[in-house]
């Protein structure tokens, strides 16, 4: 592994935290997950699955040292590795295809709606909710958050991008 790739996406990381932080619980204690974006983008910048694998189980420890759900740490333990390599085979399959500034927002909406799925599946089982909640937490905190990640997405990544291709110091393997 790369020490300069693995810098990034600690940095990534470490965005994406501050970001979970900083984002106030909307309902029963649950919040948008931003650090899902940041993880988005680390899979987009490098799509190996080492990297992939590293970022999802880091990406989903600081998520469950972070939420306010019950049963949130193991749901996102879970979530964010399934997640993780879905998005990955989504994006070697379509990158050939489709420009990356089109397929990083519709990757990284269909990337949070997935773990919005798997996390409150997870969740929801662990803590015995009746599956009505399901669809009242998904409109309610998955429809929102893919919003957000998806506009954050469309801003950040470009710019990400930009820098990746300008500098000597990053490269991409």
């Amino acid at each position: 592994m790369n020490i300069r790739i693995l810098a990034v996406l600690s940095l990534l990381v470490g965005i994406g935290a501050v970001l979970h932080a900083v984002v106030p619980p909307v309902l029963f204690g649950m919040k948008p997950d931003m650090l899902l974006s940041m993880m988005f983008l680390g899979i987009l910048l490098f799509p190996k699955v080492p990297y992939v694998l590293l970022l999802s189980l880091v990406t989903g420890l600081i998520s469950a040292l972070t939420t306010g759900f019950p049963g949130g740490q193991i749901a996102n333990m879970i979530d964010k590795p399934v997640t993780a390599f879905i998005f990955l085979s989504l994006y070697l399959l379509f990158r050939k295809g489709i420009k990356s500034q089109y397929l990083a927002p519709v990757l990284t909406a269909v990337g949070t709606m997935t773990s919005g799925a798997v996390f409150l599946s997870v969740g929801l089982f662990i803590i015995g909710l009746a599956e009505g909640s399901f669809a009242a937490l998904f409109t309610g905190i998955v429809l929102p958050a893919t919003a957000m990640n998806t506009v954050l997405i469309v801003i950040v990544y470009p710019v990400v991008q930009a820098i990746v291709k300008r500098s000597p110091i990053m490269t991409q393997s």
